[in-house]
């Protein structure tokens, strides 16, 4: 009896036989014609759509050239200024004495008071000025320190003046090796009261930077890095002094978070302003504040008053050594570290 195929290999025979009944009919419908050669033209090349600006920037430059340039710094900015002042190497400090640079806080904006306390009237707030002074002395105020990021709360006297001080933000020091030597006296004591070089700072931190220019002390606070080397950079370009390579790489590197920092804006200080509390009238025989026109003589003394009585009586004093430099003025006989007290 013979075997009978399974239905399921039956129904895969005939798909076979279909298929090859395919395959046979396209053969024979090209039978007789003689395959065609490969062609011998040249392959047509296909331009390839034209690249956008972002795709052009992202292309790689020749080997060994930086993927991008750096931008050029904009107009107007501290990196621009930076870019245009002169790198030389610091000439010695020999020679150097404060009294170089004029009478310590001198009035040269002619308004009838000392720089000190212009200053201070400018960075302080809710400050209280002692009557009698034409709106100039400060006795007390709050200070929101910009190296530290701390408020501090000042107090006129001879325990407390020093928590606040005065900081040369390019210190005489260092201008005198980059280029201050080759400034006049006149200029020099214009330079050691410009306001756009002074801000009223922490006074154990004021110490501690000394004159360190932005190669060998920033302020604590990083946040304020920014808007201080910008300072300087201002301070040196209005004066013409030159940084050292060193100097000008570390400003570099704070200017690179903040490539837009504008250089800073001075104005006049204004007299007056705050609360006005009772004090002592100025003695009679006080004079108004004067700008030396010479190099002061060895002890010199204050060009506002003939004695520390004098000072005492318009509101000034006492002067601490080490933090006033006032206190070279005068002589400290009892050798307490104070005059005019």
């Amino acid at each position: 009896m013979p075997r009978r195929r399974s239905p399921w290999i039956a129904a895969a025979l005939a798909v076979v036989a279909l298929a090859g009944c395919g395959s046979s009919s396209l053969d024979s419908a090209s039978h007789g014609a003689p395959p065609a050669p490969p062609s011998t033209r040249p392959a047509q090349s296909v331009a390839p759509p034209p690249r956008t600006a972002a795709q052009t920037q992202a292309l790689p430059g020749p080997a060994g050239a930086a993927s991008s340039a750096a931008p050029a710094p904009v107009r107007g900015t501290a990196l621009a200024a930076l870019a245009a002042l002169p790198v030389k190497g610091r000439a010695p400090r020999t020679g150097y004495q404060r009294e170089l640079f004029g009478q310590a806080w001198s009035d040269v904006d002619r308004n009838g008071c000392d720089t000190r306390n212009d200053v201070l009237r400018r960075d302080l707030t809710a400050y209280v000025v002692r009557t009698g002074t034409r709106g100039c002395l400060v006795l007390r105020g709050t200070l929101h320190d910009p190296y530290t990021g701390t408020t501090i709360a000042f107090l006129r006297g001879q325990s407390t003046s020093g928590r606040v001080q005065i900081d040369h933000v390019v210190a005489l020091s260092d201008a005198w090796q980059k280029g201050a030597q080759q400034l006049s006296y006149e200029r020099r004591t214009a330079f050691a009261n410009d306001p756009l070089n002074l801000l009223a700072v922490d006074g154990p931190t004021n110490q501690r930077k000394g004159d360190g220019d932005a190669a060998t002390w920033l302020p604590p606070q990083r946040a304020y890095r920014c808007a201080y080397v910008a300072r300087q950079v201002a301070v040196k370009q209005r004066y013409r002094l030159w940084v050292t390579a060193a100097e000008r790489e570390a400003i570099t590197r704070v200017l690179r978070s903040c490539t837009g920092q504008a250089l800073p804006v001075t104005r006049a200080i204004p007299l007056g302003g705050g609360r006005v509390e009772s004090g002592p009238e100025p003695a009679a025989t006080a004079r108004a504040p004067v700008a030396l026109a010479a190099p002061p003589r060895q002890g010199a003394r204050d060009p506002r008053f003939d004695t520390c009585r004098a000072a005492k009586a318009a509101g000034y004093g006492p002067y601490a050594s080490g933090q006033d430099p006032e206190y070279e003025w005068y002589q400290d006989r009892d050798h307490d570290g104070l005059v005019c007290e």
